[in-house]
């Protein structure tokens, strides 16, 4: 292992021995999921997306009833928006189904129904970015493309640059150095693996790690996990449970328990007290501005008004009704 780090400091040795225990350990630990038994552009969109923030353990059978009840784009692309969103229930992040469906909606649209098959033409595509774009281009089309997600980024840190904090733009170079051209598949799916189940965030296997020898990290890496252990546990902020997106979550539940032949949705004086206990009229202009949020996002829809009496003026007056898109 050199002292040095970065990608200059690579040597063409250690990048072969890199190359080789990473690919050895994939083969010999490689889980059996089921997006990585098919080459279908269509259902590893579907997959990435649905791992965006979520656990895989977690994503496997969202993904199995996602694709028996949409098994091609195009069955996607025409479904009610209502309806994705609500097989999506309990996967979180809801947004990731909108933009999902209106992926599918462009390569119906814009492509034919048939997947570009470079990352630069997927980028194109609503609600994908630089890592999706190129995980659908190494694991549908084995294009060379080196993209990044968490666990990428981690592990490929480690390796070449310790414990430091290098630039993204540092690591995707020190990423493509790595890469070995002409096993995209296998390499992309290794490292993201490797970055799972080894070199994890908190509790990386370093002492059993076949990377350890060639790895910038594995000298001092336990003190400094320790470290920022400690540090971690100074931090404080605002808890999940006060934050708008858990309150944006809780209102999609109450749209999704609506009858789906409703098209009426509910009111906002009925809504608030589902989502937030204690909720009064004066928190009214709070639930409209997440319902609002939620419907330029495409997971809700304003539907028509319904008059009530307001009090301080005297006047008839609406409160807006809401559903899903």
């Amino acid at each position: 292992m050199r002292s040095e780090s970065g990608p200059d400091a690579i040597s063409p040795k250690r990048i072969e021995q890199i190359q080789e225990r990473l690919l050895e350990w994939f083969r010999e630990h490689a889980r059996d999921l089921p997006w990585r038994r098919t080459r279908d552009p269509y259902a590893i969109l579907v997959s990435e997306i649905m791992l965006q923030q979520t656990q895989v353990d977690r994503v496997i059978p969202y993904f199995e009833r996602f694709v028996e009840r949409y098994p091609t784009v195009g069955d996607l692309a025409a479904a009610p928006t209502a309806d994705v969103i609500r097989i999506w229930s309990g996967l979180g992040y809801n947004r990731r189904a909108v933009n999902l469906q209106r992926a599918a909606v462009a390569v119906s649209t814009q492509f034919g129904g048939t997947f570009p098959d470079q990352s630069e033409q997927l980028r194109k595509l609503p609600g994908v970015g630089a890592y999706t774009a190129g995980a659908v281009a190494a694991f549908a089309f084995e294009r060379d493309v080196v993209f990044l997600d968490t666990n990428m980024r981690r592990v490929v840190s480690r390796l070449i640059f310790g414990n430091g904090s290098p630039s993204e733009k540092e690591v995707l170079a020190a990423a493509s150095s790595l890469f070995p051209k002409g096993r995209s598949w296998a390499w992309n799916q290794a490292l993201i693996e490797f970055g799972a189940l080894q070199c994890t965030a908190k509790r990386p296997a370093c002492i059993v790690c076949p990377l350890n020898q060639c790895c910038e990290a594995f000298p001092t890496m336990q003190s400094t996990l320790a470290e920022k252990r400690t540090a971690a546990r100074r931090k404080t902020g605002d808890p999940f449970e006060t934050s708008s997106r858990y309150f944006r979550g809780r209102i999609v539940k109450v749209l999704r328990a609506l009858p789906s032949h409703d098209n009426a949705g509910i009111e906002l004086t009925q809504l608030g007290p589902q989502v937030r206990d204690g909720f009064s009229p004066q928190d009214l202009p709070w639930l409209q501005g997440l319902v609002e949020g939620l419907q330029r996002d495409g997971l809700a829809a304003i539907a028509e008004e319904s008059p009530h009496y307001d009090t301080d003026t005297d006047q008839s007056a609406p409160f807006p009704r809401v559903r899903l898109p």
